[in-house]
């Protein structure tokens, strides 16, 4: 009892702004920690708020019986009958009683809006959803050197350089089978002229895009590079059902040009402005993450990282894993080099986080796009 009161304590000190950056940073980091506490701070601060418009509209009440308390019609009426009115005489004589009453007008309107939410939908209304493609700068910069030193290698080496092409722009996808079929965003693929993807050993293939899903923003690639042999079983399988709130959730995507690694929890069971076909987590996505999975603790694929919220730190979205499954079922066969068939036996399930990545970073490929 006497934590959760110290809880309430600190929590109100940082609604008033009252606590000291270090402060803050604690408390912000025990809510991200703790997310039933996290929930009673929001329940507290919503009491809080509706508390304050009480009283606010008290005032405004008091406010308003005062001013017509002050001059009362009746009064303006005996007033009006006696004499003719002189407006500036007028004026002068009640200019303050109607510079209050402008002013308490004003105040009304303006604190109904407030009340109604008007300024939240404005606020809603302006976060950006931002595509997570990483623009390549570095690489555009540098292309041209990369072409000159490319002319100067030699010939025996032409295979392995048309092998590991620089695309314009970079982003993430992983594998769906053992034989060459990678699951991206559509965003990642849609203006692409080739498209080649890279292994966490380096080794880069040709790929070609075989289905599209611009509604749910999901790409389904097809390694046909001749060099491509067979991987391993993918280890993970994909959760059909919807996670848990709450839940711990990581990934791995490519950002930079190395695997990174990122974890967090599942925020809300519905994506940006309430889409039902993806989840909010709070975890660090940068550009390069799309594409990549998003897993449970026991190594499900629950969805794929799609995009972030840019006016909030570590809101980011995923595309919920039971939409790739059903597009990939309306997938022709008939239409694929090879089956496209999903692992049904996950292997990750028991071992620790630092073993399931290990396990799973030869599945989770750089998508390069030209």
């Amino acid at each position: 009892m006497n934590a959760k009161i110290e809880f309430i304590e600190q929590a109100d000190l940082y609604i008033k702004d009252e606590l000291s950056e270090e402060s803050k940073l604690a408390f912000e980091l025990f809510c991200d920690e703790n997310p039933n506490e996290a929930q009673e701070y929001k329940q507290h601060r919503l009491l809080l708020l509706k508390l304050r418009d009480y009283q606010q509209r008290k005032h405004l009440k008091e406010n308003i019986a005062s001013v017509f308390a002050e001059q009362s019609v009746p009064t303006l009426k005996i007033n009006a009958e006696s004499k003719p009115v002189n407006v500036r005489t007028l004026w002068q004589k009640h200019k303050f009683t109607a510079l209050v009453a402008a002013s308490v007008a004003l105040f009304a309107v303006f604190s109904t809006l407030w009340m109604s939410g008007f300024y939240n939908n404005v606020k809603a209304n302006s976060y950006q959803y931002s595509l997570l493609k990483r623009d390549m700068n570095t690489i555009k910069r540098n292309v041209n050197a990369q072409n000159a030193a490319i002319k100067n290698i030699n010939s025996d080496l032409n295979t392995q350089v048309a092998n590991s092409p620089s695309g314009t722009f970079g982003a993430t996808g992983f594998a769906l089978t053992a034989n060459g079929y990678i699951a991206t965003n559509y965003h990642v693929v849609k203006e692409s002229d080739s498209v080649y993807v890279q292994n966490f050993k380096g080794e880069s293939f040709k790929a070609k895009i075989v289905y599209i899903d611009p509604k749910h923003d999901l790409a389904v690639l097809e390694i046909i590079d001749p060099l491509f042999e067979k991987t391993a079983t993918v280890p993970y399988t994909f959760k059909e059902e919807s996670a848990d709130l709450g839940q711990d959730v990581f990934t791995i995507g490519y950002p930079r040009e190395e695997a990174v690694y990122g974890s967090g929890y599942l925020s809300s069971n519905t994506g940006f402005r309430g889409d039902t076909a993806s989840y909010q987590v709070t975890i660090p996505v940068n550009p390069g993450n799309s594409g990549g999975p998003l897993l449970d603790n026991k190594g499900n694929v629950i969805g794929i990282i799609s995009g972030k919220q840019t006016e909030t730190d570590g809101a980011a979205f995923a595309v919920k894993a039971n939409y790739l499954l059903q597009s990939l079922k309306s997938i022709s066969q008939d239409s694929l080099n090879n089956n496209l068939i999903i692992n049904r036996k996950n292997t990750l399930a028991g071992l620790s986080r630092t073993n399931q990545i290990k396990k799973i970073q030869d599945f989770i490929y750089i998508v390069k796009v030209f």
